[in-house]
C-alpha cells in the first residue's frame, strides 16, 4: 500500500475567506449575449485539508485550480471553490460546513479524514463527522452531486487501524451514493520527487497528478 509520511500530524494551508469576492464570482454575466440575461455558473466545492489548499504552492498550482482550468478549457459552466484549510479534521469540517453552504453548492468533493487518521483519532467519530457533513449538504441541496476522496495512512497506529481507516471512504461513498476517488494521492504518496521536503505535501507536479485522479471521476458529473 502506498503510504503517507506520518511524522507530520497536520497539514497547513489557508482558505480564502473573501466571501464578497466569492459572491461576486458566483454569478458572472456573459456580456456576449447582447441582452440582460445572465449565464449562471454552477459551484463545485472542494472541502478538505491542505492537500486541497495546495500547501507550499501558489494557489493556482493546487489541484482544484488545475481542475478549474480543465473546466474552462472545455467551456463548461462551473466555478471551483477551494475550501481547503490547514490541519482540518473531520470535526473541524463539521464545524464550518454550514458557513460554506451559504453559497449554492452543485457538486462537493469531500477530502477530509487524513488528519484524523494521522492523529489516531477514534474512527467511529471520524465516520460520524463525515456522515454529518454529507447529511447537512444533502439536506440543504438535495440535488447535489457528491464525490468522496479516498485516503490511506501508514500502519504506525497498527495495521488494523490503518486497514479500517482505508475502508471508511469507499463505505461512506457506497452508503451515500457518492462518486469515489479511490485514493487521492495515487501515484504521488511515497514518491519523493513528487513531494515537498516534508514528504507529505505534493509539489506542483504532484498536484497535477492529484488533479488527474479527481478529474477521471469528476468529469462524468459535469
Amino acid at each position: 500500500m502506498t503510504v503517507i509520511c506520518a511524522t507530520l500530524l497536520s497539514f497547513s494551508s489557508c482558505v480564502n475567506n473573501d466571501s464578497k469576492k466569492q459572491k461576486d464570482e458566483e454569478h458572472p454575466v456573459d456580456g456576449s449575449a447582447g441582452n440582460n440575461e445572465k449565464t449562471l455558473k454552477k459551484n463545485i466545492l472542494f472541502f478538505g485539508t491542505s492537500l486541497t489548499a495546495g500547501y507550499g504552492l501558489d494557489a493556482t498550482e493546487a489541484y482544484p485550480a488545475l481542475i478549474q482550468k480543465k473546466i474552462d478549457d472545455g467551456g463548461l459552466p462551473y466555478k471551483v471553490i477551494n475550501a481547503g484549510l490547514s490541519g482540518e479534521t473531520s470535526a473541524g469540517g463539521k464545524g464550518r460546513i454550514d458557513w460554506l453552504l451559504e453559497q449554492p453548492v452543485n457538486i462537493m468533493v469531500l477530502e477530509l479524514g487524513a488528519n484524523d487518521g494521522l492523529r489516531g483519532l477514534p474512527l467511529k467519530e471520524t465516520v460520524k463527522n463525515l456522515q454529518d457533513i454529507i447529511d447537512r449538504v444533502k439536506a440543504k441541496y438535495p440535488e447535489v452531486k457528491l464525490v468522496m476522496a479516498g485516503m490511506q495512512i501508514p500502519p504506525n497506529m497498527g495495521a488494523e487501524y490503518a486497514t479500517e481507516f482505508k475502508g471508511i471512504f469507499p463505505t461512506l461513498a457506497t452508503t451515500n451514493k457518492m462518486t469515489l476517488v479511490p485514493f487521492l494521492l495515487q501515484g504521488v504518496g511515497g514518491v519523493s520527487r513528487l513531494n515537498q521536503e516534508d514528504g507529505i505535501h505534493p509539489t506542483a507536479e504532484g498536484q497535477k497528478i492529484l488533479a488527474d485522479n479527481v478529474w477521471k471521476v469528476l468529469k462524468d458529473l459535469l
